[in-house]
């Protein structure tokens, strides 16, 4: 069976490992991985930039609902569809500088 992408649920945050974890919506934990190695105000930093982001997270997800319903059907299953979207952001967003303007 293929897997299908798992949805956060909540902003990620450090456990007491310092891992960088969500939770799902499937109601798992997920590690992203460890934090890089950072003092404590520059992971608080990070965190609090996440946590501003998550709004507007919200709405880049469900803006990507509504493209895969209106494409997807018996020409583009849902499936493929999604690859076609994170494809084609990953190569659009792929030519960003490293302070997120267009390249």
């Amino acid at each position: 069976m293929e897997e299908q992408p798992i949805t956060p649920h909540a902003v990620p945050i450090i456990d007491a490992d310092g891992n960088l974890t969500y939770i799902g919506d499937d109601g798992r934990r997920y590690v992203v991985g460890p934090m890089p190695e950072a003092d404590e105000s520059s992971v608080d930093r990070v965190m609090e930039l996440l946590r501003s982001g998550n709004v507007l997270f919200s709405q880049i997800e469900d803006l990507s609902r509504r493209w895969l319903e209106q494409v997807s059907g018996p020409e583009l299953d849902r499936r493929a569809a999604l690859v076609l979207l994170l494809t084609t952001l990953e190569t659009a967003l792929e030519g960003d500088d490293d302070d997120g303007a267009p390249a």
